[in-house]
């Protein structure tokens, strides 16, 4: 029997008065912001070093780096399949919509969807399958048709009438590089973007995102410690403005500064030759509360429950679809 996937997108924006709902998953970026005592400082600091980010990239026309405030939307997309009601669509993933408020003309300028990448299969291909596979293994490998699922998936909603009707641009999905790799410096110079680097061997992360369609390229934008991995198709350099890559830069540029301080909010910038570490020393800390351990544990709970909830209940229909899927 065939069955068709069917996805809604919910929006909801996120600024310093934001908490996040029963339903969002409580180890991506913006729920841990949000969560705990200091959540309203937490939030605020954040936006404040996401605009003076973006300030400071954009700054032409812009004399006292105060012009542009980025606007940030969660997006969440359910998935529903044919013969389920709406009650019983399944969350599939969350991502960030980027909005850019020009203070000089008071425009509102689209910005890039994409930015933080959360999934819930991603948790538990990551955080339970792989993590099964490798126990008590001499040497590390994956699974085998590891991502297979989750990309297919991915693509599905990206070319569906869904994304269209909402997006007018492929995403941009911007992560940490990889500290089981090195990176070389190009000569190659974005005047956005900055300084690419390139790799011999992509990472597990690298190759998981190629099946959900996506390139990647490093770049590392001016000011910054460390080059970013970008994930997108098409071209990055010429299908983006320069307004809407800043968008991204400082949005996650920022995010990376509070969760691995270590790599990002590096004292000294990465050279020619740079292997980032979660081990280094020399680092600053923001003034924003991240509990890194717990989001680790979190992870694998988020795993374990998706397994329970979506994967053995629909393993059957997810199988055959996946079989007959064309990538």
């Amino acid at each position: 029997m065939s069955k068709e996937f069917t996805f809604a997108i919910k929006s909801i924006g996120f600024d310093e008065h934001y908490r996040p709902s029963d339903n969002t998953r409580i180890t991506t970026n913006f729920a841990n912001l949000a969560r705990g005592a200091s959540r309203q400082e937490n939030l605020r600091n954040t936006f404040r070093m996401i605009d003076n980010r973006f300030n400071a990239l954009a700054h032409w026309d812009n004399p006292k780096g105060d012009r542009y405030q980025v606007r940030l939307e969660i997006i969440s997309v359910e998935m529903a399949i044919d013969g389920e009601s709406s009650g019983n669509a399944l969350p599939l993933i969350e991502i960030l919509k980027t909005n850019i408020v020009d203070r000089k003309t008071g425009e509102r300028i689209e910005g890039i969807v994409g930015n933080n990448f959360s999934s819930y299969v991603r948790d538990y291909d990551f955080s339970v399958l792989l993590l099964e596979h490798t126990r008590n293994q001499p040497e590390f490998s994956a699974p085998d048709n590891f991502g297979d699922l989750h990309g297919k998936l991915f693509k599905c909603f990206v070319n569906s009438n869904t994304y269209k009707e909402h997006f007018a641009k492929p995403p941009v999905i911007c992560l940490s590089v990889s500290s089981s790799k090195t990176y070389h410096r190009t000569e190659n110079l974005h005047p956005v973007l900055g300084v690419e680097y390139r790799q011999d061997e992509y990472s597990l992360t690298d190759e998981y995102f190629r099946k959900m369609g996506l390139k990647v390229r490093y770049f590392m934008p001016a000011n910054s410690a460390a080059p970013l991995a970008f994930y997108f198709s098409g071209d990055l350099l010429s299908d983006y403005t320069n307004l809407e890559l800043i968008s991204t830069i400082s949005t996650m540029d920022t995010f990376q500064k509070i969760y691995r301080p270590e790599i990002y909010n590096a004292n000294s910038a990465a050279g020619k030759s740079y292997q980032p570490s979660l081990k280094h020393q020399d680092y600053s800390l923001t003034r924003i509360v991240y509990d890194r351990e717990e989001r680790s544990r979190l992870a694998i709970e988020q795993g374990r429950f998706v397994e329970e909830n979506f994967i053995k209940p629909y393993r059957a229909i997810l199988d055959q679809w996946s079989a007959h899927y064309a990538l």
